[in-house]
């Protein structure tokens, strides 16, 4: 039966081992207001109404779309490196961890030795070589009294927990880059099939000219104009077509392609604007990785606080070792070859010359440090969920006004040439109608575009169908591993 300063001294040590000297930790205060200024035709989600969790941009129901992303996530660049990164926080997560146990160490030893002839205080008697055979082990456990490992291994597992929604975050930069390039694609495919259309009437137009010009009913001015017009649209063509190339390439390296040999034909079908569910701003702190993961360095930075302030405080190691240790390899087993030593060791630092009050210092600069980067995440995440509902907004109602410009913009282009043909204008008022037409749908078509690009970035900045509850997935599959 134990006495009971025994059992005193036991719970005492279980009460110094709950100890923690890491402050309380709070999330940094954020002002998130209670809706966005600029809303739209958007309405708050309801809580079953939500993005899609994986794969949001099906949401636009563009097959090629969905293949490119697939082939993105298999083999891109950037998102393995970041998925390389978080292995390693993993990793050094693990590192931390394994000072929560002993640590058991064996050792065999065989070796001849020589003493020095001169050797201070050397018995007359003790053999000049001789040989010396040792196995042995060591366990070594230091208690965590001031909650130095705890917080250690606390300040990796948050690290771990960032590098995951790190993870998260750069693949969904990525799918969004991806969506926005290949919208933009598209709208160009769009301004070619369109400048195609006027090189086309142009053309004709300009042998319709030719044909009067040679009839001797207009003059050379009228040809010339006809000729600049043709080049122009033929010049704007080959640009498109050069922002094509661009375009296409930047398409081949997020899907980890060659750019010489990644071709995408040309489609000029519509893609339909989808209806992206809004939220109230609060909910965007769950909804954002980047957020998260600032708000969990927040955590590691003032966990290691604790361990600074522990510095403090004295180390108590237990040890013990044993063994066998013999001057013959026979018989180095046998019981008075046998030797233990067991023990307790303290470790206190007298005078570091303001070593542990400078790192307490750092540690403490490091928390506010990584409290004003979350602020600053948070706050430019309002403002990109803000800007891009005010781009859809506001881009919807310039394209109600397009629309109607260039339908009145063709209207004048048609009557235009039905009076030139009769002789009441000239063709300076037909290439002034052209022109204001080809103008009004290009117009048009980027205002589409636009409005496209604006959706993506959206949802990029309402965080995909990304939710923090994927960082407690990540946490559990974590500590499954360490088990």
């Amino acid at each position: 039966m134990r006495k009971p300063e025994h059992l005193l001294f036991l719970l005492l040590g279980a009460a110094l081992a709950g100890c923690s000297l890491a402050p309380a930790y709070q999330v940094p205060a954020v002002p998130v207001a209670a809706a966005y200024q600029d809303t739209g035709p958007w309405q708050p989600a309801q809580p079953s109404d939500q993005l899609p969790r994986d794969r949001w941009w099906q949401l636009y129901h563009d097959d090629v779309l969905d293949h490119l992303q697939q082939r993105l996530l298999a083999s891109n660049a950037d998102l393995a490196a970041a998925l390389a990164h978080y292995r390693q926080a993993q990793a050094f997560n693990l590192q931390a961890r394994s000072s929560l146990f002993p640590q058991v160490s064996a050792n065999v030893n065989g070796q001849r030795d020589r003493q020095s002839d001169t050797k201070p205080l050397r018995g007359a008697t003790s053999p000049t070589e001789y040989n010396s055979f040792t196995a042995g082990a060591e366990v070594d456990y230091e208690l965590d009294l001031w909650g130095r490992v705890r917080n250690t291994v606390e300040a990796g597992r948050d690290d771990t927990l960032a590098a995951a929604a790190d993870l998260a975050s750069a693949q969904l930069s990525l799918q969004a880059q991806l969506a926005d390039s290949y919208v933009q694609l598209r709208g160009i495919d769009q301004q070619l099939a369109l400048l195609q259309q006027s090189i086309d009437a142009f053309s004709k137009a300009l042998q319709l000219t030719r044909d009067l010009h040679a009839g001797g009913i207009v003059s050379g001015l009228d040809v010339a104009r006809a000729q600049t017009q043709l080049s122009s649209a033929k010049s704007q063509w080959s640009q498109a077509l050069a922002q094509r190339a661009l375009l296409q390439d930047a398409i081949a390296v997020l899907v980890g392609d060659s750019a010489d040999q990644f071709t995408l034909a040309a489609q000029t079908a519509t893609i339909n604007l989808p209806q992206v569910p809004g939220s109230v701003p609060s909910v965007l702190l769950q909804r954002r990785p980047d957020i998260a993961a600032a708000e969990r360095r927040v955590a590691a930075a003032n966990a290691r606080i604790g361990v600074a302030r522990a510095a403090y405080f004295p180390s108590l190691t237990l040890s013990a070792q044993g063994g066998f240790q013999s001057a013959a390899y026979a018989g180095l087993l046998a019981a008075p070859n046998h030797f233990w030593a067991i023990g307790p060791s303290l470790f206190e630092a007298i005078f570091d010359g303001g070593r542990r009050k400078a790192g307490v210092e750092a540690a403490k600069a490091a928390t506010d440090e990584a409290g004003a980067r979350y602020r600053g995440v948070v706050l430019n995440a309002f403002a990109q969920v803000e800007d891009n509902l005010a781009q859809l907004d506001h881009v919807g109602v310039a394209l109600t006004d397009q629309k109607d410009a260039a339908d009145a913009a063709q209207h004048s282009v048609d009557l235009a040439m039905d009076r030139y043909k009769q002789g009441a204008v000239g063709y300076l008022d037909v290439v002034q109608a052209q022109t204001a037409a080809l103008d009004a749908q290009r117009s048009l078509l980027d205002l589409d575009t636009q409005q496209l690009r604006a959706s993506v970035q959206l949802i990029r900045a309402l965080g995909g169908g990304w939710s923090v509850e994927r960082l407690a997935h990540a946490g559990e599959s974590a500590s499954t591993r360490e088990r």
